[in-house]
């Protein structure tokens, strides 16, 4: 869809706000995006704005009057993926009491978007293959086989083609994705939109509390230019949020020095090099397991499988660190 009416989508979607180079570049190809119907993977850290982005690209697109349906992949049990994807009719399985129909039909015409791509199972990789080869596929106790017309749009904030070459997430499944491949930069990458992005959320925040837009202090405006921000959009988003609530007067000012600032860090004592660095390498581990069983869905081996660990080895790691996997994930898996 070219030309004005297009771009004027695509702002009013993406409600853009920003003007560094790295989103000068990132509206840009949003852009180009829009004029074709082909598969589109977003790749971005967590809160970079992916689904914001997805539906840019659909609101700016061919298909801006048909639904925007989103479907958070990792929410879903391997057992109801089909289910919930393709519909299913009554009596399919136990709890089937009544036809429904899937998110595919619901998105008929428009655009589907699968959040958390990354999170799909090998079973739940190969009917979504099977769907993306031709549109084709068939409810869960139905005999008679359906086209759907969807534009497929994938978002992760692993990257895929690292998953790929590690055996946890299919080749042949990334290639049907990512025809078009559109990138996410970070918020510390995009220099000077932080505070045009508060501004905005103050604004928003103000108009919905009823409230007059506050601005920020020096100080303030200085830590959030320094401040890297791992959360993204979101976590800026939700820590204007908050000081919009909870600030009193025209200024939102924060209080004492960042977490993160050469001052404060060097008031601190330094520990021993040899302590720090066990201490960092023990949190390091922890962590990566524990994002590893997530990743998984708690099954150790298929998590020792996605880090390139034998299966002994990788528990050898949570029994040292007293990860329970019971505790955190359930009884299910091995």
């Amino acid at each position: 869809m070219p030309g004005t009416d297009a771009d004027d989508a695509v702002r009013t979607a993406f409600r853009i706000v920003g003007a560094s180079a790295a989103f000068c570049a990132l509206g840009a190809l949003i852009e180009r995006i829009t004029r074709s119907d082909a598969p589109v993977l977003v790749e971005g850290e967590t809160g970079s704005g992916k689904e914001v982005a997805a539906r840019a690209i659909h609101y700016g697109g061919a298909r801006h009057a048909e639904p925007f349906v989103p479907i958070n992949c990792g929410a879903l049990p391997d057992q109801l993926f089909e289910a919930e994807l393709f519909g299913h009719e009554r009596g399919a399985y136990t709890d089937a009491r009544e036809r429904r129909h899937g998110l595919v039909a619901e998105a008929d015409r428009g655009t589907l978007f699968l959040d958390e791509v990354d999170a799909l199972t090998p079973k739940a990789q190969v009917a979504l293959l099977r769907f993306l080869q031709d549109q084709r596929y068939r409810p869960l106790g139905s005999a008679r086989e359906r086209h759907g017309d969807v534009r497929v749009i994938a978002a992760s904030n692993r990257p895929l083609q690292a998953m790929a070459a590690a055996g946890a997430f299919r080749q042949d499944l990334l290639y049907r994705l990512n025809v078009l491949h559109l990138p996410l930069p970070p918020l510390r990458a995009r220099s000077g939109d932080v505070a045009l992005l508060a501004h905005h959320f103050a604004e928003r925040y103000a108009r919905k509390y009823g409230g007059t837009p506050k601005g920020f202090d020096a100080a303030t405006r200085a830590w959030m230019a320094s401040y890297a921000w791992p959360g993204n959009i979101r976590e800026l988003e939700n820590w204007v949020h908050r000081q919009v609530l909870l600030c009193d007067g025209p200024l939102i000012v924060r209080d004492g020095p960042a977490p993160h600032a050469p001052e404060f860090e060097a008031a601190l004592p330094l520990p021993n090099y040899r302590e720090a660095r066990a201490r960092a390498l023990e949190d390091f581990e922890r962590d990566f397991l524990l994002r590893a069983l997530k990743a998984a869905r708690g099954n150790v081996s298929s998590a020792a499988q996605l880090v390139g660990k034998e299966r002994r080895a990788f528990g050898k790691l949570l029994k040292k660190h007293a990860i329970d996997r019971a505790a955190w994930f359930g009884s299910g898996g091995p």
